[in-house]
């Protein structure tokens, strides 16, 4: 278990883009379970949409990246202030099944697929309430900065 203390020890990432709220199950070179509580007070709905906020799904790939990244960063013992960073490679796949709004708890899931010249494959899929919000295989390359 992460609380985000831990977590920003893990992502470089700070408000308004650190999409992580907590890690709840984590085994090291295997998978991570972590989740976003999604809000109204996120700066996304100002636009998108004020009407009608829905989450964007471009945010729900990146809090799956960012998921991804911290399980990454914990397989191999690195810390972004050890100079490393994640940066995301590429996403296939991607799909979009349910509308993520205000009040949702994004449970995010991410699994280690294969890693090759620290270029790292993930399986990853975002639910609410146990129904499929989203799910894309995303590549995260380690890069020292």
């Amino acid at each position: 278990m992460m609380d985000v203390r831990e977590i920003r020890e893990f992502l470089p990432h700070r408000y308004p883009f650190l999409l992580v709220d907590r890690v709840v199950e984590l085994e090291k070179g295997q998978f991570i379970r972590a989740f976003k509580n999604v809000s109204i007070n996120e700066e996304v709905f100002n636009g998108h949409f004020p009407q009608a906020p829905i989450f964007p799904g471009v945010m729900i790939v990146e809090a799956m990246a960012q998921a991804a990244g911290i399980l990454g960063f914990k397989t191999l013992g690195k810390k972004p202030a050890d100079g490393s960073i994640y940066l995301f490679a590429g996403a296939d796949k991607v799909r979009f099944k349910r509308q993520v709004v205000p009040g949702d708890k994004l449970d995010l899931e991410a699994k280690i697929i294969s890693e090759k010249r620290g270029i790292w494959k993930f399986e990853c899929r975002a639910t609410v309430d146990g129904t499929l919000a989203a799910s894309a295989t995303i590549l995260c390359a380690d890069r020292q900065v």
